[in-house]
């Protein structure tokens, strides 16, 4: 099975080289030269654009930073849609407007190319690893078709629903993300206001019931002093704006969300845009007055 690949970040790439080390031909583009080099470098073919990478693939994924970008890569000139023929199989990695996928899955129906909206979760530690969770909307057969591809990128794959239902489950799953990034940040730095170490109260609660995958990946980091993404806070800001516009379109309240979405619209605003979205412990600094105390080996 020949695969493209389009959008090559910081999970892009990552992804791409774990089909490459599983064995498929693969052809890649990239705004970014630096990526396809790199790629091709391991013996991932080049592609000038989206269409030619279309040309030369029975599958092709996207993995781009908004819904602007992916349709303007799969349906704008030059696009995967003008390279690609019946039966070629379209996916998104990336995360978007559930609508859009929508949209895209029945632009390409007309030419016959199944679209999967498949927006993954894992950060960067599960695209460079391969065990990435991933959700995914739209025809059956066709995920069925390339769960092999999907193997070599993920460790869950969940057929959630029709077109759309892959980007739904993302935002409910960034509801998620986001509320754990506040509350750690919030936790931490109540220990430390109230004279108790940080991380020893990470180190107490990690295995009751509030155990969840950001206390158990991300304290370790931010007591080091690393906020670099990972996953950037521009990106889980445009996702939460995702997820509240979602709600307003089906007449959902979530007041919880909204209020760390305002938070992470902060950190952009402080100048935070490219660190971690655990870096939002930064907003919470300023609130309190306090900076989150280092371990001694940091």
């Amino acid at each position: 099975m020949r695969v493209g690949y389009i959008g090559l970040g910081l999970m892009g790439k990552a992804i791409a080289g774990n089909i490459l080390k599983a064995g498929f031909p693969l052809t890649v583009h990239n705004r970014s030269r630096s990526a396809v080099e790199e790629l091709v470098g391991r013996g991932a073919r080049p592609a000038l654009s989206p269409a030619l990478v279309a040309a030369e693939s029975d599958v092709v994924f996207t993995n781009l930073p908004d819904t602007p970008d992916v349709e303007q890569v799969v349906l704008g000139p030059e696009g995967v849609v003008e390279g690609g023929r019946p039966g070629l199989i379209v996916v998104d990695n990336s995360t978007i407007q559930p609508e859009a996928a929508r949209a895209i899955a029945a632009r390409l129906a007309e030419v016959q190319m199944p679209f999967l909206d498949a927006p993954v979760s894992g950060g960067d530690v599960g695209a460079r690893e391969g065990t990435l969770t991933i959700m995914v909307g739209g025809d059956r057969d066709a995920v069925e078709a390339i769960r092999p591809v999907f193997a070599a990128i993920g460790k869950s794959l969940t057929h959630v629903g029709e077109s759309g239902a892959g980007q739904v489950a993302k935002a409910c799953n960034q509801i998620m993300v986001a509320a754990q990034m506040v509350a750690m940040g919030e936790l931490m730095l109540l220990a430390q206001k109230a004279g108790v170490d940080p991380q020893r109260v990470v180190e107490a609660i990690r295995g009751g019931a509030a155990q969840c995958w950001t206390l158990d990946v991300k304290p370790v980091r931010l007591f080091r002093g690393e906020r670099g993404p990972g996953f950037k806070a521009h990106m889980m800001d445009k996702d939460l704006r995702i997820v509240l516009a979602t709600a307003r379109a089906y007449g959902m309240p979530l007041p919880s969300a909204a209020v760390h979405a305002q938070l992470y619209a902060d950190m952009l605003e402080l100048g935070m845009r490219d660190l971690d979205n655990s870096a939002v412990i930064g907003v919470l600094e300023k609130m309190a007055g306090v900076q989150l105390q280092l371990s001694d080996g940091a």
